[in-house]
């Protein structure tokens, strides 16, 4: 019995949003700019390690950058982990094999020692973007940097978009009493300093990555929450949602099957722009002193650096470009699903 090949149907609004997304070319090949750029950053550990990707030894084959194998077991003398940067343990793979080093042979925490001249030290062949005041590569703090950025935009974005378009749609639907109390709720809410509470609560607890997403969820949902609301106030007395209550479907259902799709393409053109601003936001916490625990790779980290040593430019320059790149792709992307779903765009 021969399988029908697997084919995927798009609507005819689908396919029309798709050739008005790839109109915008600035938009269409930020897009595919970015997501090169994130998806290499991704594989950070592949690209940017002070452990080999391979190492041949005695007829064996290891994968240092997946396992961690003693230094016994290359011949040398500790049971901890092996430091293959270590002359010694070179030497003893070298005497019975090789081994393969990633691109940048530098993790985000690996201290250059062999460097030339005092730190922070400049571009050269080894360094390639120099390295920072405490002796690590820039490049490699870069990438694993940029990584953790967009995974936290992606997160907050992600979690404050659920919470915003549930409440917008709750206030828009029911409006009323509801919609009056929330809109209160939120004056009061919004008015609150974050800023002054994050200092707060930071000498309170040790921030790290998933205690900063949450107390930056807390205030970032209301991004959407008016859009959103403003679709289902708009859209409650239709006709279709009328006979929709007329034969007894639920709110819940009318809401989510009937109401939330036309809201969702408003939501849908902002994400870019929330996301830009969650990485912003980040990167501010970072260069205060606020967000990731010290040592972390962070673009805002680098930035702080290169405002500490401005006789090393190359430190501010590199963050200064990689958030100015990073930002100005989110930017045209926003814009380009803008016109994809712009009801009046349509090409020629």
């Amino acid at each position: 019995m021969r399988i029908p090949p697997l084919r995927i149907e798009f609507s005819a609004l689908s396919r029309r949003r798709w050739r008005n997304f790839k109109a915008n070319r600035r938009g269409y090949w930020s897009l595919w700019i970015f997501s090169v750029i994130f998806g290499l950053s991704l594989f950070a550990g592949f690209i940017a390690n002070d452990r080999p990707l391979v190492v041949r030894y005695d007829g064996h084959w290891y994968f240092p950058v997946l396992v961690s194998y003693p230094e016994t077991t290359f011949g040398g003398v500790f049971k901890t982990e092996a430091d293959y940067r270590d002359p010694y343990v070179e030497n003893k793979i070298d005497a019975k094999g090789w081994m393969i080093w990633p691109l940048v042979p530098y993790s985000y925490d690996t201290i250059n020692f062999n460097v030339r001249g005092p730190v922070p030290s400049p571009p050269s062949a080894e360094d390639w973007l120099g390295t920072d005041d405490q002796g690590r590569d820039v490049l490699a703090r870069l990438i694993y940097g940029f990584r953790i950025s967009v995974l936290f935009g992606l997160t907050l974005t992600f979690f404050s978009s659920i919470v915003g378009v549930a409440a917008g749609a709750v206030q828009g639907y029911f409006g009323g009493l509801v919609d009056l109390l929330f809109q209160r709720f939120m004056e009061i809410w919004s008015g609150l300093p974050t800023l002054f509470l994050l200092i707060i609560l930071s000498a309170v607890i040790t921030p790290n990555f998933w205690w900063l997403l949450g107390i930056m969820l807390l205030f970032s949902w209301m991004a959407l929450v008016g859009v959103v609301r403003a679709e289902f106030l708009r859209a409650r007395n239709f006709d279709y949602v009328r006979a929709a209550r007329a034969l007894g479907v639920g709110n819940v259902k009318i809401m989510v099957k009937h109401l939330l799709p036309n809201a969702m393409v408003a939501t849908l053109t902002f994400l870019p722009f929330i996301l830009s601003n969650s990485i912003t936001t980040l990167t501010s916490l970072d260069f205060l002193g606020l967000g990731l625990p010290p040592g972390s790779p962070s673009l805002g980290e680098l930035l702080a650096e290169g405002k500490s040593n401005l006789q090393a430019p190359w430190l501010g320059l590199t963050a200064f470009l990689a958030l100015a790149i990073a930002l100005t792709l989110l930017v045209f992307i926003g814009e380009a699903a803008r016109d994809a779903f712009d009801p009046r765009k349509t090409l020629r």
